[in-house]
């Protein structure tokens, strides 16, 4: 059997890694400034999280949402007081496209409404309802289509006002990333996710507030919205929560009540996702890894900005995108191929910067070293 084949692959066949950095079969290393999507949050291999992950497994790895597993709310009780949301109620699942295919599932069964409103150059994910809320025709197969869906332009808040005057009374849910990645580090500003707020208020709709790769502390707050002051009803997260380890979680508001069987999942919520996520927290919290990823955020979208081959840099904390002047259109392969030093790619050619939020400044130095010497 072969696999199927739906990857651009690198060249590249990756052996082992530590901290901020990864090596490849013929022993070269390289800088990991992308984490993999995102995902690796607290670095490779971090020892506290090897060593969580190690002690769960020798007691129990899975047994499944029929009886009492004690780390769940466990994993609750920490991700209360680090996002500073105690009064929430988390949903486990496995994959940030799950977590926001449950929340809207959960926004439509409490407001009886089928309409979503998302936004131009938005991820949700792959799955049946959320592919269709994202923004790449490219990615919705003919049975994912559907007349839920309405897309409004990102950042306009006279959109959004004036879509819920005329279907206010049909809209489930808006669903917004706090900063768009797959989009090209879009940053929502403040009034725009505000007008949401108010919108929601006002019509009963559910604030969705997709912090799957925006969250988990990497704009330097737990969830990028947290930046605004405008709470959402549901937070959904993935990518950073369990460092490369299978695990989502959605963050629901007190005020949206649980029925029994409306929300289910085999593999969420297994002790050994539990334990992944709790050392995640952990470590975020002993080093104090959102404080970290603000201030080497600022370092390098300050260093990116006096640079004058980079045309735009956009982002908050550590995530950060930039554009070259088109003669370094290829500056993210250079990187790779000729520096060591993974980056990632968003759209139009936006480079995306989405490093473990445990990045030194030593660290930091070496890619802006680096990479002005491609210039």
């Amino acid at each position: 059997m072969n696999l199927f084949n739906v990857y651009p692959l690198q060249n590249i066949t990756m052996e082992r890694a530590a901290g901020a950095w990864v090596w490849d079969s013929q022993g070269r290393q390289y800088l990991d400034m992308y984490g993999g999507h995102a995902v690796i949050s607290i670095g490779h291999t971090q020892p506290h999280y090897v060593q969580r992950i190690t002690a769960q497994l020798d007691k129990i790895g899975f047994y499944s949402n029929s009886v009492h597993l004690p780390i769940q709310q466990e994993l609750a009780t920490a991700l209360g007081r680090v996002s500073g949301k105690p009064d929430y109620q988390l949903f486990l699942c496995n994959s940030g496209a799950e977590a926001n295919e449950n929340a809207l599932k959960l926004a439509s069964f409490h407001t009886g409404r089928k309409k979503i409103i998302a936004f131009y150059r938005g991820f949700h994910g792959r799955t049946s309802l959320v592919v269709a809320a994202t923004d790449n025709p490219k990615i919705i197969a003919p049975v994912n289509e559907t007349d839920h869906i309405i897309f409004l332009p990102f950042n306009n808040e006279n959109a959004v006002r004036e879509c819920f005057k005329a279907q206010g009374e049909q809209i489930a849910a808006v669903i917004v990333e706090g900063i768009q990645g797959v989009g090209g580090i879009h940053v929502a500003s403040d009034v725009f996710l505000q007008s949401i707020r108010a919108c929601c208020d006002a019509y009963g709709s559910v604030f969705v507030a997709d912090s799957v790769q925006c969250g988990y502390g990497r704009s330097g707050r737990f969830f990028a919205h947290d930046w605004t002051g405008a709470p959402a009803d549901i937070y959904t997260m993935a990518k950073g929560m369990g460092n490369g380890f299978p695990v989502a979680g959605v963050c629901i508001a007190p005020h949206l009540p649980a029925v029994m069987g409306m929300l289910g999942t085999t593999f969420g919520g297994n002790p050994l996702a539990c334990a992944a996520a709790l050392a995640v927290l952990e470590v975020i919290e002993d080093q104090q890894l959102m404080a970290n990823a603000a201030v080497m955020g600022d370092y390098l979208i300050h260093a990116l900005q006096n640079i004058p081959e980079v045309t735009a840099v956009r982002g908050r904390g550590l995530m950060i995108g930039f554009e070259m002047v088109p003669e370094h259109s290829n500056i993210r392969q250079r990187l790779l191929h000729e520096a060591g030093i993974f980056t990632g790619e968003a759209k139009n050619n936006v480079v995306r910067l989405l490093p473990s939020l445990a990045l030194s400044q030593t660290e930091a130095d070496y890619f802006l070293h680096h990479f002005k010497q491609l210039l």
